[in-house]
């Protein structure tokens, strides 16, 4: 097998260059994820630094990186209370769609765009990027937060309208007839639905399944079973991260703690490379044109989510620096964004004039707002497993703070 020189360089100098940066930010207790996602930019076309070799491995890399996110913050919860906390957010999950679609339709009807350009428009500014919330929550100590429940349900619920909403955007996107974006919204629907339940009835027999008292054979059966749920909701235009988030609340004990400690360095890798993609998809010259409206749009929903986070949190009874941290961390855009605006891109060009700096903005400032969101009451670490056990068992006893 012939190795490419070119592509080993580049990798290197990536990863030496993410380690400074990653080190710059934890320096000022921030998390890295902007300056990762200003690195794919600087690294990707019309950047100051192309890496053509190197490409194809990132932008692979990106899909398992959101995957592990996902899976790793699932193992943090058990699915009978999550499934709780779902039916309790039902309410959230209308006004997160009343507060955040309709100012996206409004500005693509505002600008012009055609029917397909004002429904992308809305799915953009109206779906949270699961993967830097997911990253942001362990980066900031704050999964065993009481906030964290309301954040995670309100981004599921999120990704669970992902399987109506792109099977109908990419059929009209496509020029399909309303029975077909029927159809493909009703697969959607019944694969996810099907994967839910299993999970909720059944899934206390996966770790049954998947345990073995070598950690190497511990992850690839976790990864392979995640991997390939991933592809079957990816494939039915549901989400990817929603089967890598169920398979992570099916696993739980001993085999979930054991899962934590060897997906863990195997996560953060591939999640620095899913925010340099993030960035590598992002043409510079492409943020200039409808950088005003984009700017516009972006302050708009940004307010938009925070009282969207806001709300749920109040639903948990959380304080309120609780519920300003939970609005904070709902702001970042990001991968289900940049995948709307490819679904339409053709039919729909004037759309990502306006979403592409739209999405870049709030995947860089959202993580900043975040960290200063809140800070009146220190974050307990992820890392102390124990601390998130009690308060796993006591969030409904506990304070609101």
């Amino acid at each position: 097998m012939e190795i490419s020189a070119a592509l080993l360089l580049e990798l290197g100098g990536l990863f030496i260059g993410l380690s400074v940066l990653g080190a710059a930010a934890r320096r000022y207790a921030l998390s890295p994820i902007p300056l990762y996602l200003l690195a794919g930019l600087a690294l990707g076309d019309g950047g100051i630094a192309p890496m053509p070799s190197a490409n194809e491995f990132l932008r692979a890399g990106a899909s398992i990186g959101v995957v592990l996110l996902l899976l790793t913050l699932g193992l943090e919860f058990s699915i009978t209370e999550f499934a709780g906390s779902l039916r309790r957010h039902l309410p959230s999950a209308w006004v997160d769609v009343a507060l955040n679609a309709v100012p996206g339709a409004v500005v693509g009807w505002l600008l012009g765009l055609n029917g397909v350009g004002i429904l992308a428009l809305a799915g953009v500014t109206y779906i949270s990027s699961s993967g830097v919330v997911a990253r942001l929550l362990s980066d900031l100590g704050r999964l065993g937060n009481r906030e964290s429940p309301a954040v995670l349900s309100v981004l599921v619920l999120e990704d669970f309208s992902m399987a109506v909403y792109l099977p109908l955007l990419a059929v009209l996107a496509d020029g399909g007839t309303v029975l077909d974006a029927v159809l493909g919204v009703a697969l959607a629907i019944a694969v996810l639905t099907a994967v839910f339940v299993m999970s909720y009835r059944w899934g206390h027999h996966l770790g049954r399944l998947v345990t073995h008292p070598d950690d190497e054979q511990l992850m690839l059966r976790i990864l392979g079973l995640t991997l390939t749920v991933a592809a079957l909701a990816e494939f039915v235009h549901a989400s990817a991260a929603v089967g890598a988030f169920l398979v992570g609340l099916t696993l739980t004990g001993d085999t979930a703690d054991r899962a934590r400690q060897v997906l863990t360095p195997l996560r953060d890798l591939f999640a620095a490379v899913f925010f340099v993609a993030i960035g590598l998809s992002i043409v510079p010259h492409e943020l200039v044109p409808m950088l005003p409206a984009a700017v516009a749009l972006a302050v708009i929903t940004a307010a938009t989510k925070v009282w969207t986070g806001q709300f749920a949190a109040r639903r948990d009874n959380v304080g309120r620096r609780g519920q300003w941290r939970a609005g904070a961390a709902l702001v970042a855009r990001g991968e289900f964004s940049l995948v709307i605006i490819g679904l339409v891109g053709m039919s729909s060009p004037e759309l990502g004039e306006v979403a592409t700096p739209y999405v870049f903005i709030l995947a860089i400032v959202g993580p900043v707002l975040a960290r200063f969101a809140g800070r009146g009451r220190s974050a307990r670490r992820s890392s102390d497993r124990s601390a998130l056990g009690v308060r796993r068992r006591h969030w409904a006893a506990e304070p609101p703070g």
